[in-house]
């Protein structure tokens, strides 16, 4: 269990793309228009302005935005719900594997 008392767990991105490998959770905190023109395959976009919405918490999920900075304020916003999150250092400005784009 963790604590609301430690920092936010971070991960840099090559860490995130071996965690995908496994089938983890990737939530993506930009707007729709950021999310569109390039995402990670699978993530979820739940901009930060909904992501208190955010209910499943069956495993820890990890969270990106642009640079990390929005990613962090989810992360924390998430822990104060109970679910174990964890950002995603440098965001998608760091982010080297492939991109997808909405149509």
């Amino acid at each position: 269990m963790f604590s609301i008392f430690n920092p936010i767990k971070s991960v840099s991105t090559e860490e995130l793309a071996e965690a995908l490998q496994r089938n983890s959770k990737l939530l993506d905190v930009r707007t729709p228009g950021e999310y569109r023109s390039g995402h990670i395959r699978k993530s979820i976009n739940l901009p930060l302005n909904k992501v208190s919405d955010y209910k499943d918490d069956s495993k820890p999920v990890y969270i990106i935005c642009q640079s990390g900075m929005r990613s962090k304020k989810a992360a924390k916003v998430l822990r104060k719900k109970g679910i174990e999150a964890i950002n995603v250092r440098g965001g998608m400005n760091q982010w080297r594997g492939k991109q997808v784009t909405a149509q």
